[in-house]
């Protein structure tokens, strides 16, 4: 990735989130309260610096941004408010926005739904594949 991309890149990605980046002491915290850190390849404080560092491309190819489970632990144990969680969820943005419009039509719904299915996951389905 060129420099002039990973900068346009952590632009997007500081954009959608709203999340200042620099504001992370890497303290940690934020992973230690992760009930999902044993499934992630890189955790909430490493998002954040990866982000910062413009290490953006491994974050792009990385499953991590779908293990979060935006149940915003990371923000509550914070110090500084950085909300990784915010940060996961650009760059999955960023990913889905990459691959091209509309992955799910809300046509397409009814197929997907059986009784099993939580309501939250239809809701994720239309966050993450709709942009």
């Amino acid at each position: 990735m060129l420099q002039n991309e990973i900068e346009e890149c952590k632009k997007i990605i500081r954009e959608k989130s709203g999340v200042d980046t620099k504001k992370c002491m890497v303290c940690g915290k934020c992973s230690a309260t992760c009930p999902n850190y044993d499934s992630m390849e890189y955790h909430p404080h490493q998002f954040i610096q990866m982000v910062e560092n413009g290490e953006i491309e491994k974050l792009l190819e990385s499953k991590s941004i779908y293990a979060c489970l935006s149940c915003f632990a990371c923000l509550e144990r914070c110090p500084r408010q950085v909300e990784p969680v915010k940060v996961i969820e650009a760059v999955r943005q960023l990913v889905e926005m990459q691959r091209g419009p509309h992955h799910l039509d809300p046509v397409q719904v009814p197929d997907f739904v059986d009784d099993d299915l939580p309501q939250q996951a239809i809701v994720s389905a239309f966050r993450k594949y709709k942009r």
